[in-house]
C-alpha cells in the first residue's frame, strides 16, 4: 500500500442488510425493483493489520496475543505486490476464521495513468477505463470465490497515489473504479475503496459532492504518523461513508507478538469484512 504521506500517498460484530451508497446509508431493495437481493455484510469495530505476505496459520495464532483482529490479505489483481501468495488458500481462510480473526481482501488492479509510484507505471489504466474496470471487477469476484469468500463480502480496490488534480488522468480512473464497483455490486459483493486520503479518497469525496453514481461503498484511506481516527478525516465529508470506513494510520512498521515479527501496516476501523464459507 502507499507510505500515506499527506502530499501524495497517504471485536464487535453486527450485521446490516441492503446495498451502501457513498454516504454510508444503507439502501434497501425491494420485489420488482430489478436489483439484486444482497447478504447480509458482517461489519467489524476494532484494529486491523495488512501485510504484502498473508502470514502461515500458526503466526495468526500467536498474534492473537496482539491488539488485533482483523488482517488484510492481497488475494488478487495484476499490480499485486506478491503475486505468490505461500499460505494463502481457502483452507487458510476457514482457519484463521475459527481462530477469530476477521479477514479484509484486497485487490490491486491497474493504476492511474498518472500513479506516482514508478512501480506501478507498468500496470496502469488503458483506453477503455470503464470496460478494464469490469473486467478486473470479474476477474476479483471469481478468485475471492476460489477463497471462500461469499456474496455480501467486501471487495477492497487498492489504488495507489495519484495526480487526481490531472483532468485526463482523473477521468479515466474515476471511470475505471465505478465500473469495478458496478459489477462488484452487481455480483452481490459490496465494493471498498483504498488509497491515500490526499488523492484517491478526495478524489472520490469530490465525485460524491457532485453527485456521481457508482461510488464505493466502504472508504479505507492512509494518513500516516497521525493519531487513529474514523470520523475526523479531513479529506471526507462529515457523515460520508459512516460506519464504512479504515484509517491506515501507519506503514511498514515491524511488529513481533507471539514470538513472530511482521512488516505490517497498522489500522482502525469501522466497516464490513469477509464472509467466509
Amino acid at each position: 500500500m502507499s507510505s500515506g504521506r499527506g502530499y501524495a500517498r497517504p471485536a464487535i460484530g453486527v450485521t446490516v442488510t441492503g446495498s451502501e451508497g457513498a454516504s454510508g446509508a444503507v439502501t434497501r431493495g425491494h420485489a420488482g425493483t430489478g436489483q439484486p437481493r444482497r447478504a447480509a455484510a458482517t461489519v467489524f469495530k476494532g484494529r486491523a493489520f495488512d501485510t504484502c505476505q498473508a502470514p502461515s496459520a500458526d503466526t495468526m495464532r500467536r498474534w492473537l496475543t496482539s491488539q488485533y483482529r482483523a488482517v488484510g490479505v492481497y488475494f488478487g489483481g495484476r499490480a499485486r505486490a506478491c503475486k505468490h501468495q505461500t499460505y494463502l488458500t481457502h483452507g487458510w481462510m476457514r482457519t484463521v476464521k475459527r481462530l477469530g480473526w476477521k479477514v479484509l481482501p484486497l485487490y490491486v488492479g491497474s493504476q492511474a495513468t498518472c500513479v506516482f509510484s514508478h512501480s506501478k507505471r507498468p500496470v496502469r489504466i488503458g483506453s477503455r477505463p470503464w470496460q478494464q474496470g469490469r473486467t478486473e471487477a470479474r476477474d476479483a469476484v471469481r478468485k475471492a470465490k476460489t477463497y471462500g469468500i461469499r456474496a455480501g463480502s467486501p471487495l477492497y480496490l487498492d489504488m495507489e497515489a495519484y495526480n487526481y488534480r490531472n483532468k485526463s488522468c482523473a477521468k479515466s480512473t474515476l471511470l475505471f473504479v465505478r465500473g469495478w464497483n458496478r459489477e462488484v455490486r452487481a455480483r452481490g459483493y459490496l465494493p471498498g475503496f483504498y488509497s491515500s486520503a490526499a488523492t484517491g479518497v478526495r478524489h472520490m469525496d469530490t465525485a460524491r459532492r457532485a453527485g456521481v453514481r457508482d461510488l464505493p461503498s466502504v472508504m479505507w484511506f492512509a494518513r500516516w504518523r497521525v493519531k487513529p481516527q474514523l470520523a475526523g478525516e479531513p479529506a471526507l465529508g462529515r457523515g460520508a461513508w459512516s460506519a464504512r470506513r479504515i484509517h491506515q494510520y501507519a506503514g511498514n512498521v515491524r511488529e513481533r507478538h507471539g514470538g513472530r515479527t511482521l512488516l505490517i501496516d497498522r489500522n482502525q476501523m469501522h466497516a464490513p469484512v469477509a464472509r467466509i464459507g
